[in-house]
């Protein structure tokens, strides 16, 4: 039990008050889509500041779109619900906010068709969403779904059944999280994190093409490598074994923020220690993030 309220249909509510039936489609089948919205809290201002949330709910809707979910909300009024709904909780700490968009149809087929779509915002405190500094990494068995089976780009909730047999694999053999394979053996991104490596002067990411997840923090990491490291980014294609000769590899997202790899399936990626990239990179997203950059304060929504 918690006192939360989320915001579900247009109302504010508590969390607990909230009912999905066993006959669900979003229980039986998966059938919706979500978001993950960072909001952080800035000690020195008193303030609270939600980031790129424009974004996210522009990419929500074209989500909806894409999996026929009519959800009757513009995306200023989403922002303005999430705000409401953090000042109503009285958050005065760093906290993730998750959107879901769903079909709760109560019939038995699995079609998209039906009517009863419906959407809920609820949010929680988080301030690391994995207490490692470094992570050790696999290339998982599993392949990751393609953009014809179950589009990534979409953030389909069934489709994260993907992402948990991978990382579930991951651990059990040993290393913090796993990294995926597309169908003809490119590398993709990891089960919730986008994918970069450094070498040679050069950041190199895979393109939306190989069935990435167009991230929000991965186009902010492009833009604080273009326009503050002075850096030339690639979106290409990238082989399993440039990740053993990398000088860096480093993971991307919103719960994970930026996070650096130092060893692939038990290859050492450079010296063994954060990249120096990375660190850079990881410094200029919080800070930026936190409203403390006047560069980016376009970016972030104050809630207070």
């Amino acid at each position: 039990m918690n006192d939360y309220l989320a915001f579900y249909q247009g109302e504010f509510v508590k969390e607990d008050d909230i009912k999905i039936s066993v006959r669900s489609k979003a229980f039986n089948y998966g059938l919706g889509c979500f978001e993950g919205i960072r909001a952080y809290w800035n000690e020195e201002k008193g303030q609270l500041y939600v980031f790129r949330m424009r974004e996210h709910y522009e990419r929500l809707l074209q989500s909806c779109k894409a999996l026929y979910i009519n959800i009757p909300f513009t995306v200023d009024e989403l922002c303005s619900a999430t705000v409401e709904l953090l000042k109503r909780n009285n958050f005065k700490t760093t906290v993730y906010i998750r959107p879901v968009a769903y079909k709760d149809s109560s019939k038995l087929a699995p079609t998209l068709y039906d009517d009863e779509d419906k959407i809920v915002i609820y949010c929680q405190p988080l301030n690391k969403f994995m207490d490692k500094e470094a992570f050790r990494v696999c290339v998982s068995s599993w392949r990751r779904i393609s953009d014809n089976m179950i589009p990534a780009r979409t953030k389909p909730t069934g489709g994260y059944l993907n992402s948990a047999l991978a990382s579930m694999e991951a651990v059990r053999n040993g290393y913090d999280e796993a990294i995926f394979l597309t169908d003809d053996g490119k590398v993709c991104e990891g089960p919730g994190e986008n994918i970069f490596i450094f070498k040679n002067g050069k950041v190199v990411t895979p393109p939306a093409s190989d069935n990435i997840l167009e991230g929000i923090t991965r186009d902010m990491v492009i833009r604080i490598v273009k326009d503050e490291l002075k850096l030339p980014v690639e979106e290409r294609s990238i082989s399993r074994t440039e990740l053993y000769s990398a000088d860096e590899v480093f993971f991307s997202g919103t719960a994970m923020e930026v996070a650096p790899v130092v060893e692939v399936d038990r290859r050492t990626v450079g010296d063994g220690k954060p990249g120096e990239v990375a660190l850079k990179i990881k410094d200029l997203l919080m800070n930026a993030a936190c409203g403390n950059n006047p560069k980016y304060m376009h970016m972030c929504t104050p809630v207070y």
